[in-house]
């Protein structure tokens, strides 16, 4: 129907308004709508056989697995609300102080990101946040920062804490000792040095007292079962990698078994939880494959490949900080979870290992941090404020992130190099 030259071009066109206009929401269309649509075209006009697009949704299918269990789990903590115990407690504890607010609410975040994935602190903790410091009489926006920033800063401590990490090693997770052995230092200083920057940039308003008169959210007895099942799915989770095991599967299972579980003790209708899911991320993630893998069908990643062929040939520190720079600012302009696709198809495709794909990893995690248009984590961020009626500029936050990701980017790097010397010498 078309020649070759005009196909490719065709196919490289459909890629990118698909990619732009997920990113740009045009007349407020969900992102689903526009990656779908560009990948159902590129099967209609016939640019992707419908047996490569088939292929290409089925590699997806641990990252399904897994985003369907976490977004279980994450409604059932909303429903019952374990994150508006959390908030609460945490303004209780803060004691009238903004600072200790701030540094209890950035702690809760860690935590959520780690073991339930950074969706879950943009989507469901980053309200019960705003419900909370509302009602202290604090100025919301350092604590809704943290929750946006931490949602990415702390989301390589674990595999399971960033879907992207699925993405970026799909074709073969590391174990994990060896993943806390590469990402654990640099996931605590990008994780530190973000919250000293969000401390000093907030400094103003974090000035002050707050309403210390609040009483804790009283956590009910079907809300203590969820957080303990979550608490055992993380320790199921662990247990996964730690035997270099696929983790969607254990994720959705386990989220399933603890859903029922808490439906009959509640007496509840399970129908109320899947209801309330956002379904639409599934999708999304699927066109999103079906896009990178038609531009890798017609050659287009043999670019990637031979940069990082290239790179990997400079001196190790001028690769790696390059490689770094080039992702990390990359995610902002495609987003990050095609660009975790692209990275993870480039990787194995240049047989790629050691520093320069930990770096990779890192950048894909923590680039986002620079605008809100990064990851889908930030964009469902920005979503969640707008339903309580705060609005948020790309402007506005990217004064933010223009201070905050190149600092918490570039302590993880030193992280990751000195965690490759030391190994070297182990």
């Amino acid at each position: 129907m078309f020649s070759p030259a005009a196909a490719h071009l065709l196919l490289i066109a459909i890629v990118a308004i698909s990619i732009v206009c997920m990113l740009v929401r045009p007349r407020g269309i969900a992102e689903v709508y526009w990656v779908g649509a560009g990948a159902l075209l590129l099967i209609v006009l016939r640019l992707i056989p419908l047996r490569l697009a088939g292929h290409a949704v089925a590699e997806g299918m641990d990252v399904y697995l897994f985003l369907t269990g976490m977004m279980v789990l994450s409604e059932l903590a909303r429903v019952y609300g374990v994150f508006d115990w959390l908030a609460s407690v945490a303004v209780h504890r803060a004691r009238g102080s903004r600072v200790r607010l701030f540094m209890l609410m950035y702690g809760v975040g860690t935590l959520v990101t780690i073991f339930l994935s950074n969706d879950a602190t943009a989507v469901v903790l980053t309200p019960a946040v705003l419900s909370a410091v509302r009602k202290s009489k604090a100025e919301p926006l350092p604590y809704l920062f943290a929750c946006a920033l931490i949602a990415n800063a702390a989301s390589f401590v674990l595999p399971i804490s960033n879907p992207a990490n699925l993405v970026v090693f799909r074709n073969g997770m590391p174990s994990l000792p060896h993943w806390l052995a590469s990402f654990a230092l640099p996931s605590l200083l990008a994780i530190v040095a973000t919250y000293w920057v969000l401390r000093w940039y907030f400094r103003r308003e974090l000035k002050g007292s707050i309403d210390a008169d609040i009483a804790v959210e009283l956590l009910s007895g079907d809300g203590r079962l969820v957080l303990v099942g979550i608490l055992s799915v993380a320790g199921v989770l662990l247990a996964a990698s730690a035997m270099d095991k696929d983790l969607g599967l254990p994720t959705c299972i386990s989220a399933i078994v603890i859903a029922a579980i808490v439906s009959i003790k509640a007496r509840a209708n399970p129908g109320e939880i899947v209801r309330d899911i956002s379904w639409s991320v599934l999708p999304l993630v699927a066109g999103l494959f079906i896009l990178v893998e038609a531009m890798s069908a017609i050659g287009a990643l043999r670019y990637a490949q031979a940069a990082l062929v290239w790179v990997q040939h400079l001196p190790s520190a001028v690769g790696v900080l390059l490689t770094v720079a080039v992702v990390g600012v990359g995610n902002n302009v495609v987003n990050n979870l095609p660009l975790g696709l692209i990275a993870g198809s480039t990787i194995t495709a240049a047989h790629a290992q050691g520093l320069i794909v930990h770096t990779i990893l890192i950048a894909v995690d923590l680039g986002p941090n620079l605008s809100v248009t990064g990851s889908l984590a930030t964009i469902l961020w920005l979503v969640a404020l707008r339903r309580e009626g705060l609005h948020v500029s790309f402007g506005r936050f990217l004064r933010v992130g223009l201070v905050a990701m190149p600092i918490a980017l570039g302590a993880a790097t030193v992280g990751a190099f000195f965690m490759r010397w030391v190994m070297g010498r182990v």
